[in-house]
């Protein structure tokens, strides 16, 4: 699991993106990746997976 910082999260649209901790390269998710719901500033943990336009996070857990 990688752990990060959720830098924008629209829960009205449904997406958002999340920083990677290690690596500070910003990751794609979508509603559909979570397991709980998130806000702006939240520690999250999350996995990777290849999605249309790169890699998305997915299982999306706060910390």
């Amino acid at each position: 699991m990688k752990t990060g910082t959720v830098k924008f999260f629209n829960g009205s649209k449904g997406y958002g993106f999340i920083k990677d901790n290690e690596s500070d390269n910003e990751y794609f998710t979508h509603v559909s990746g979570l397991v709980d719901e998130i806000s702006e500033n939240d520690e999250v943990t999350f996995e990777l997976t290849e999605g249309k336009k790169g890699l998305n996070a997915v299982n999306v857990k706060k910390v």
